[in-house]
C-alpha cells in the first residue's frame, strides 16, 4: 500500500490547483468538473509508477536507492554521509503499521532520501542498520559496537503539561490563524464580527448602570479567560507533539521519539551536534525548570520540524546540567570559570532601547502634547533591566568547550566544543571603535537562524584580541569534526 500514501502526499501538494480546477469548472456545461478526477487518476498511476520502480539496497558501507524507469537515478550514500534518521508516523501511517523513513545529511537542500513508506519493523531494521554502519565506520578498528538503549530522559504526561503552561504554542497558532484569515480575504470576516460584538457589549453595558470599577474588573476577567484559553491550546499543542517523549543513547547515537496521534522518531550521531543552548524564561524559572536544544548538522529543507532539535523540551536544572555532564563528559561543564563582563556594559545594552523611546515620545508629544511624555517612565525600568543583563553576562573557556551566558528576564546558556568551531571573527560598530571594544563571534555549522547566537560582546579590544588569537591557535592543530 505505499502507493497509497504517495498519492496522498501528492494530492496535498496539488490540492489547490484541484479546488481551483472544481469550482471554476461548475460555471459552464461542459463538464470541465471533471478535469480534478483526471488530474487525480493521474496522480494515481504516477504513484504506482513510483511505487513499482523504487528499490533500495546495501551494498557494503552504503545505501543503494534505485529509481525511475524511463529516467532512472541511481543513488549510492554512504553510511558515514547519513547524519540524521526521522521517522515519522501520522494517524493512518499507525492504522496500516507502517512509516515514513528520511534520511539527511550536512548541507543540502532536500533529504538524501525518502521512502514512503516501509513497515515500522522494516523502518526501525533501517535505522539500527544505519546505526551499526555508521558507527562501524566512525569508530577504531578495535572497538566494539554498542547497539543497547540507555535511557537518559523521559517526560511524563505531568511534564508534559508544564511544558505547554511554559511554551507559547498557543499564541503562535492564532497569531498565525488571524494573519492567514487576513492574508487569503478573511479579513473583512474578523472585522465584522469584531464590530458586531463590540456593539452587543456597548449594548450590554448601557442597559446594566454599574461602575467604572466593575466594567474594569470585567475587562480584566475577560482577557484572564482569554489567556487562560490560549494556554490550555499551547498544552493541548504540546501533548500532541511531546508526549511519551523518550531520549535514548544507541552507542554513538541518540535517539528521540514522540508524538501522541503521531508519532516521530528522530536518530542522529553525537558528534553530530555541533552547538548546546539552554535556556530559561520567566516562566521557566517559575515552574523551576529548563530546555535543552541543540545544533545538528542536517540538510536545511522546509520540513525540519521533524529534525532532532530538543533533547530536553523541559526538564529541571539539575538534569539538564546531568544531560550534558554524560553526553559532554570531558567538556566539564558544571566546573567552567565563568568571566563576567566590565559593569560599565550595562549602558551599551540601555542605549539602543532608550534612543527609540525618546524618539517615539517625541513623536507622541508633537501629536498629543504632555501626555506623550509618559512613555519617559519606561526609562528607569529600562535601565534596570540593562543592569540585571549586564550583571548575568559572562563567558567561559576550557579545554574542550566555550560559552556564553547572557539574559536576566529570559536567560540562556549558548556552548560549543571548540572542536566543532568553523570561524572565528572579530566584529566592531562605530561605537566600539569609539569605546574600544570588540566582538568576538563563533560560528558552527547548523545554527538555528531564530535561535541566540554564540558570540561574546563587548569585550575589551585587547581581550577580545587575545582570545582570538588562543581560539584560533588551538583551531589550527585540531581536526574538524562533523
Amino acid at each position: 500500500m505505499s502507493w497509497l500514501f504517495v498519492l496522498v502526499q501528492q494530492v496535498k501538494s496539488f490540492i489547490i490547483p484541484l479546488l481551483v480546477v472544481l469550482v471554476a469548472g461548475r460555471r459552464g456545461d461542459n463538464m470541465y468538473e471533471l478535469w480534478g478526477l483526471v488530474g487525480v487518476g493521474a496522480l494515481v498511476l504516477v504513484s504506482l509508477w513510483q511505487y513499482f520502480t523504487y528499490r533500495y539496497g546495501v551494498l557494503g558501507d552504503a545505501l543503494v536507492i534505485r529509481s525511475g524507469l524511463l529516467e532512472r537515478s541511481l543513488r549510492v550514500i554512504p553510511f558515514a554521509r547519513i547524519h540524521n534518521v526521522a521517522l515519522q508516523q501520522n494517524l493512518l501511517h499507525r492504522v496500516f503499521g507502517v512509516a515514513e523513513v528520511r534520511l539527511e545529511s550536512a548541507g543540502g537542500q532536500k533529504p538524501e532520501a525518502e521512502m514512503r513508506v516501509l513497515k515500522l519493523d522494516k523502518a526501525l531494521a533501517l535505522e539500527a542498520l544505519v546505526r551499526r554502519r555508521a558507527h562501524a565506520v566512525d569508530a577504531p578498528a578495535d572497538a566494539a559496537v554498542r547497539d543497547d538503549a540507555e535511557p537518559l530522559l523521559y517526560l511524563p504526561t505531568g511534564e508534559v503539561v508544564r511544558l505547554g503552561l511554559i511554551s507559547n504554542r498557543g499564541m503562535v497558532v492564532v497569531a498565525a490563524s488571524v494573519a492567514a484569515l487576513f492574508q487569503f480575504g478573511g479579513g473583512d470576516v474578523v472585522e465584522d464580527y469584531a464590530e458586531q460584538g463590540v456593539r452587543q457589549a456597548v449594548g450590554w453595558a448601557g442597559d446594566h448602570s454599574y461602575g467604572t470599577s466593575e466594567y474594569a474588573i470585567g475587562a480584566v476577567v475577560l482577557l484572564l479567560v482569554l489567556l487562560a484559553l490560549v494556554r490550555l491550546l499551547s498544552v493541548v499543542l504540546a501533548l500532541l507533539q511531546f508526549h511519551g517523549f523518550t531520549l535514548t543513547g544507541h552507542g554513538r547515537r541518540l535517539t528521540v521519539e514522540r508524538g501522541l496521534l503521531g508519532r516521530w522518531r528522530t536518530s542522529a550521531s553525537r558528534r553530530r551536534i555541533q552547538a548546546w543552548t539552554l535556556t530559561e524564561t520567566v516562566l521557566h524559572r517559575l515552574f523551576r525548570r529548563r530546555s535543552l536544544d541543540v545544533d545538528i548538522a542536517v540538510s536545511q529543507h522546509a520540513q525540519q520540524q521533524r529534525a532532532l532539535r530538543e533533547l530536553a523540551p523541559v526538564a529541571t536544572p539539575a538534569a539538564c546540567d546531568d544531560l550534558v555532564e554524560r553526553l559532554l563528559p570531558h567538556a566539564a561543564w558544571t566546573g567552567l570559570d565563568w568571566q563576567p563582563l566590565p559593569k560599565a556594559v550595562w549602558w551599551r545594552i540601555f542605549l539602543p532601547g532608550a534612543l527609540v523611546t525618546c524618539a517615539t515620545t517625541a513623536l507622541l508629544y508633537l501629536r498629543f502634547g504632555m501626555p506623550g511624555l509618559w512613555l519617559l517612565l519606561w526609562l528607569p525600568w529600562s535601565a534596570f533591566k540593562a543592569r540585571k543583563h549586564a550583571r548575568c553576562m559572562a563567558f567561559a573557556l576550557g579545554e574542550e568547550l566555550v560559552a556564553v551566558r547572557e539574559g536576566w528576564w529570559s536567560r540562556h546558556w549558548r556552548f560549543a566544543e571548540i572542536d566543532k568551531l568553523q570561524a572565528l571573527r572579530l566584529g566592531r560598530s562605530p561605537l566600539d571603535r569609539w569605546l574600544g571594544s570588540t566582538t568576538l563571534f563563533l560560528d558552527t555549522a547548523g545554527a538555528n537562524a531564530l535561535g541566540p547566537p554564540l558570540r561574546i560582546r563587548f569585550l575589551p579590544d585587547t581581550q577580545a584580541r587575545e582570545l582570538y588569537d588562543r581560539l584560533a591557535g588551538s583551531l589550527s592543530r585540531r581536526p574538524l569534526r562533523w
